[in-house]
């Protein structure tokens, strides 16, 4: 059953927040970029699948039936976002000397592996790009007959003077973006215009390219933006509700998705464009360029529990870029830790009060209908955990619906911060210091206790005992 919560979308394409109404009633089709499979995902790239998993989440709390598609590619991604430089399968093949499909089934897993450590859950359609070559043909053929590609120096290119509003998605001007990418590259003379792209690459230009099929126009390998387009269309369909990735994917690939795929349907194809903002560290943004960079394995290697770095991106805005450091991951950390002891320390008891129960979920819904307010959201969980009004049988039912879109493994039971016996030994020695009026160590002692999830409490009758907080 539906929420009678609106759900509201920041959308990419009008710039604005909008009231989300899919193509279908109670139905949501929804397409999220899968990873170039080409080597390890950074945490960067993890925060952007965190925001794809908890708002298809939050679309089931709410209600809708989700249907979710992702692509794998393990082919056609240049090392640049302009139709120059080497397939980025091809990189990886001379890096680790493997043949292209090993490196991306090795890499597909990895990837998946550490989804399962963040709790995203894996879309119900994962397609690789290689799977669907029939299916690019099939719209290529068709933009070639409707003038919307052409043939130039062995590839098919889309022709985007074709279209009235090729930079819908940017609102750019063509003069604004040079030759039409991000990267500072040479002109395409094969290209009428250069904000054109290549749909199929033939061996005209790379010979020595492991994976290459036969198709109208040589043998060759498809164009990275049309695996999104063909994968979309052949799972979802010819309407699609919401298309997500990085925020870097907004130029070029998604502007080329709408492009071909609009050209290809006759139609309007994807109504919700819904991108999150980039993970930096203390240089900018977290790239693979940069050497060695963080992963989430990398992080459990370090002894940081994965769903830290969940918990710390859901304290962020999606569309905020957010700053790691492990300062930060450690507080988080810290915090999880405290919020899970608190939660396992409810006893279940009580009956449910129906009223202050709906008053909490539709709290919790609020939030997240606000364009996924996720810090929002989390206030509410803090405020169910200390409502005294609320009982203990509520606040376990209340929390394990909220841990259905945080995933943050709620109810798993946390090692004290500090063990029993070290408590003991600090609350002596903190009384040792205010029979000395060494007051300022008696308060530090009790800020660190604190600051491990232990609260001290002074009593005239039992002396100083302790709570978990």
């Amino acid at each position: 059953m539906i929420s009678n919560v609106v759900m509201r979308l920041y959308n990419t394409l009008t710039r604005k927040i909008e009231d989300f109404v899919p193509y279908e009633d109670g139905k949501v089709k929804m397409y999220t970029c899968g990873p170039t499979v080409y080597h390890y995902a950074h945490i960067g790239n993890i925060r952007n699948y965190i925001g794809h998993d908890v708002l298809e989440k939050t679309l089931r709390y709410i209600g809708y039936d989700v249907l979710r598609a992702m692509n794998i590619t393990d082919v056609g991604h240049l090392t640049s976002d302009s139709d120059f430089g080497e397939d980025k399968m091809e990189v990886a093949k001379k890096r680790e000397n493997k043949s292209a499909l090993e490196i991306a089934d090795f890499y597909t897993d990895v990837f998946f592996d550490d989804l399962a450590k963040v709790n995203c859950c894996r879309p119900e359609i994962v397609s690789k790009a290689t799977d669907n070559i029939d299916q690019y043909i099939i719209i290529i053929k068709k933009l070639i007959k409707d003038g919307y590609a052409y043939l130039s120096g062995g590839n098919v290119y889309f022709d985007t003077a074709k279209l009235d509003n090729y930079y819908a998605l940017t609102n750019h001007k063509e003069e604004e973006l040079f030759v039409g990418v991000r990267d500072s590259v040479e002109v395409d003379d094969n290209k009428k215009n250069q904000a054109d792209f290549v749909l199929w690459f033939t061996t005209s230009k790379y010979e020595n390219h492991e994976l290459l099929w036969d198709s109208p126009w040589g043998l060759g390998y498809p164009g990275w933006h049309i695996e999104c387009s063909g994968i979309s269309i052949k799972y979802l369909g010819q309407y699609l509700d919401i298309h997500g990735g990085g925020v870097d994917n907004v130029f070029p690939h998604h502007t080329n998705e709408i492009a071909q795929s609009e050209a290809y349907l006759g139609h309007q194809w994807c109504r919700y464009w819904f991108h999150n903002e980039h993970l930096l560290d203390d240089d900018g943004k977290m790239s693979k360029s940069k050497g060695e960079f963080l992963t989430v394995s990398l992080l459990e290697d370090k002894g940081y529990d994965p769903l830290a770095f969940r918990f710390m991106c859901l304290n962020s805005h999606y569309r905020k870029q957010l700053v790691f450091s492990y300062d930060a991951i450690n507080q988080a950390g810290i915090t999880l830790k405290k919020i899970r002891q608190k939660i396992c320390n409810i006893e279940d008891n009580g009956e449910i009060d129906s009223g202050l129960y709906n008053f909490y979920n539709d709290r919790f819904i609020q939030s997240l209908a606000d364009d996924l307010n996720t810090a929002n959201a989390l206030s509410v969980l803090y405020k169910v955990i200390k409502d005294v009004n609320l009982s203990g049988k509520a606040k376990i039912k209340l929390l394990g619906e909220f841990d259905r879109v945080l995933s943050l493994d709620l109810f798993r039971k946390e090692k004290l911060l500090i063990d029993e016996k070290e408590i003991l030994m600090k609350i002596e020695e903190r009384g040792l210091a205010k029979k000395n009026k060494d007051f300022s160590k008696a308060d530090a002692i009790r800020d660190e206790l604190l600051s491990k999830g232990i609260r001290l409490i002074d009593t005239r009758e039992s002396g100083t005992t302790y709570e978990i907080v």
